[in-house]
């Protein structure tokens, strides 16, 4: 069928873009907060939770390439992709309230429910997540329109993922009155219908335009020519390094400011301590860098610019190394620094996800947008996974003990996590994106022909 090739309304993609910001009431708490979470309130081990972390992604490797099959295979009256959004927001909630619930049980009944919610959590993550960002392929048949989408998804993300960073800590002290378990829970029950509400509105607001013909429904086929994507594979190793990345440094950012700078949850300004401010400081470089997105695409080439970026955000994570505890407001001006860097990244790595689509159709006819989101969630779901898993072993072997004055060795193990590992990662990640081989005259190519065969 062919595509329509409008431009998109403002309404429209304010509306998709809510879509990630429920997400990220769940995603940043869990990045910046649930390792934590676990160790520091829940009472697990902080080995436990990393083998946990990692022992889930077996479900994972399973259910969201399944779960692309399945939404590329969809066919109703709201689409391909949207239909997820209306009926999964309401478990997504559920879940996600459920693993800060904290019941009262022994060890070993505690690290089951913690298995247990984590992984259904995880689920409803992904039905929800990968027709969500599928929906992005076809929005629009134009690379350029998809760029701004995702810049507007990557606005209302920031922003979300903002208000987490801002509020998660005076909100769990507040309405905890000092008890972090009851704080947590309260906060996480707001956050749960928040984000209900923000995918219904998405699904509400938003439309698919592209509807190609399919062939054939052969998963083998569509799994082996995912496969043959070179661009797409490239990108799924970046993910891999660049998430294992995000969440080894957002995992020890509560321990660095708790253990290594010295933040007891005196608030700093108002209601807001030194590690609320700090992230909350970095979340505006995210967002004003994103804001850069389209002005920097029409300089530079995609992947040249994903590279430089993310050489530069290494460069200022690795800096955190060697600065002082006394130092914490040089920490939130290279946090800020850091974080305008790397704030286009997001939204032009999506962008190029779905320029892999594109050239997926464009090379042998069969288009499987959702299977080539849901593969790159799962890489970046299997990056996270790592990311938290090496953060609670590493923890482990370092010495760490929960709630209590840490030994030298535990210290630089907290130092460690927060700039040279993850910075390390990052050099990874540019590395991967160097075989990224679709230039913007490819892509340009292959959006013109792919309009005459619609």
């Amino acid at each position: 069928m062919p595509a329509d090739t409008t431009s998109l309304k403002f309404r429209e993609k304010l509306g998709y873009g809510l879509g990630d910001a429920a997400s990220n009431f769940f995603f940043q708490v869990f990045n910046l907060f649930l390792l934590y979470f676990y160790t520091d309130v829940f009472g697990l081990a902080p080995a436990a939770v990393g083998t946990m972390f990692l022992i889930t992604k077996i479900v994972d490797a399973i259910s969201d390439p399944v779960m692309g099959l399945v939404a590329d295979r969809t066919d109703s009256r709201w689409g391909k992709f949207r239909p997820y959004l209306l009926f999964a927001a309401i478990p997504y909630g559920l879940l996600g309230y459920a693993m800060f619930v904290s019941p009262d049980l022994s060890a070993t009944g505690k690290l089951i429910y913690a298995y247990a919610t984590y992984t259904l959590m995880m689920l409803a993550y992904t039905a929800i997540n990968v027709p969500y960002s599928a929906l992005m392929g076809v929005i629009s048949p134009s690379s350029s329109e998809r760029t701004k989408v995702s810049a507007y998804r990557f606005v209302c993300a920031f922003a979300a993922g903002w208000l987490i960073a801002t509020f998660v800590t005076p909100l769990k002290n507040i309405l905890g009155g000092g008890d972090e378990e009851t704080g947590f829970r309260l906060t996480m029950g707001i956050f749960a219908v928040i984000s209900i509400v923000l995918f219904w509105i998405c699904f509400a607001t938003t439309k698919e335009r592209v509807h190609p013909e399919q062939e054939s429904s052969d998963i083998r086929s569509d799994l082996r020519e995912l496969l043959g994507n070179g661009p797409w594979i490239a990108l799924f190793f970046a993910a891999i390094f660049t998430l294992t990345n995000a969440a080894i440094r957002a995992g020890s950012t509560i321990f660095y400011f708790k253990y290594y700078v010295g933040d007891d949850g005196t608030p700093l300004f108002l209601i807001f301590d030194k590690t609320a401010v700090f992230l909350s400081v970095s979340m505006f470089g995210f967002i004003a860098g994103l804001t850069m997105t389209e002005r920097l695409c029409r300089l530079f080439e995609k992947r040249h610019l994903m590279i430089a970026l993310t050489l530069g955000n290494a460069a200022a994570m690795a800096l955190f190394f060697v600065i002082p505890p006394d130092q914490y407001w040089l920490m939130v001006a290279l946090g800020f620094i850091g974080a305008l860097v790397v704030g286009p990244t997001t939204a032009l790595v999506w962008s190029m996800y779905a320029d892999c689509a594109d050239y997926g159709e464009w090379k042998t006819g069969r288009r499987t947008t959702a299977l080539v989101f849901s593969a790159s969630q799962f890489a970046q779901k299997m990056g996270l996974a790592v990311g938290a898993g090496l953060s609670g072993y590493l923890l482990s072997v370092f010495g760490f003990v929960a709630n209590q004055a840490q030994s030298a060795s535990a210290i630089m193990g907290i130092k460690l996590m927060f700039s040279v590992f993850p910075a390390v990662l990052a050099v990874f990640s540019a590395v991967a994106i160097l075989f990224y081989r679709l230039s913007d005259d490819k892509v340009s190519q292959i959006e013109r022909e792919l309009a005459e065969r619609r």
